[in-house]
C-alpha cells in the first residue's frame, strides 16, 4: 500500500474525488462479497491476511486498514468499485411504484431509503440535483447492500414530475394537511415524493402532486411529535401502499 492509495481512497470521500475517478467506496466483507458477485466491477480490495484472495486483493496490516478505513470502526475489508451509469428513462418507470426525493441531505436518511425501497421491491430512485450523493461511502453503507439492486438517478425533480403528472402518472406526497392514508385508496403504481428533513417537500414540487397524503398519529386526538423522520416516514408510506396493493389482489 502506498500513499497515493491513500489519498485516493480519501479523494473518494468527497463527491468531487468521486466524479473525477469514477469509483466509489465499500467496507466489510459481506458488502463486498455482494458487490464482487454482482454485476458491478470492483477495481481493487484491500483487505487483512485471509479476508479476500485474487488478483485484485492486496493484503494489509491491520494498522494500515486503519489509515484506509473511512469508518470510524475500520472493517476488515475496502474496496474501490467503479460507479455504474444509470441512465432515467421514465416511460420505463411508468407502471411500477417508484420514489422521489426532494433535497433529502442526510447521508443516513438516504441509505436508509435505498434498503426501503428493495426490501418493498421498489427499482428506481429519483432523486432531485441536491440530494445527497448516494455513492457517499456513508450512504453506501446505510444501504446494506441495497445499493446493488436499486437504480438512483438524479434529475430535475420537478421537471421530471410535470412530465410524469402530465402523462398521468399518479404522483403521491405526504403532508400535515394531507389524508389519512390508511383512509385512502393508493393504486398500486406511481411515484411517492418524500421531502427534505428540514422543509419537507419544496413548493415546486409539491405543485405537481396529485394526492397529498398524511401520516395520522394513534390515537388521532394525541399530541404527538411535529413530525416523522423522512426515513421512517417512507417505510410507512411503502409499507401501506403494499398492504394496499396485496388486499386488492
Amino acid at each position: 500500500m502506498t500513499k497515493a492509495d491513500i489519498q485516493l481512497v480519501r479523494a473518494l470521500a468527497d463527491k468531487r474525488g468521486r466524479t473525477e475517478h469514477g469509483l466509489f467506496v465499500a467496507e466489510g466483507e459481506k458488502l463486498i462479497g455482494e458487490l464482487r458477485a454482482s454485476h458491478l466491477s470492483v477495481r481493487r480490495i484491500f483487505s487483512l491476511e485471509g479476508v479476500f484472495n485474487g488478483p485484485e486483493v492486496e493484503t494489509v496490516a491491520p494498522r494500515d486498514m486503519e489509515r484506509l478505513s473511512l469508518l470510524k470502526t475500520p472493517s476488515n475489508s475496502l474496496a474501490l468499485v467503479e460507479i455504474p451509469r444509470c441512465d432515467l428513462k421514465p416511460e420505463r418507470l411508468r407502471g411500477r411504484l417508484t420514489l422521489a426525493l426532494d433535497d433529502v441531505q442526510n447521508p443516513g436518511n438516504l441509505g436508509t431509503i435505498i434498503r426501503l425501497a428493495d426490501w418493498f421491491g421498489i427499482g428506481d430512485v429519483v432523486c432531485s440535483e441536491a440530494t445527497a450523493d448516494c455513492f457517499n461511502p456513508k450512504v453506501v453503507q446505510a444501504t446494506m447492500g441495497a445499493i446493488l439492486r436499486v437504480r438512483v438517478h438524479y434529475c430535475d425533480l420537478e421537471a421530471y414530475l410535470a412530465a410524469e403528472r402530465a402523462a398521468g402518472t399518479p404522483i403521491y406526497g405526504t403532508f400535515l394537511e394531507g389524508d389519512d392514508i390508511y383512509r385512502t385508496q393508493l393504486s398500486p403504481t406511481g411515484i411517492v415524493l418524500m421531502g427534505n428533513e428540514g422543509r419537507g417537500v419544496t413548493p415546486a414540487c409539491a405543485a405537481q402532486v396529485t394526492r397529498k397524503l398524511f401520516i395520522p398519529p394513534s390515537p388521532a386526538e394525541r399530541h404527538a411529535t411535529e413530525s416523522l423522520n423522512v426515513a421512517m416516514a417512507t417505510g410507512i408510506v411503502c409499507a401501506e401502499f403494499r398492504r394496499q396493493a396485496s388486499a386488492g389482489r
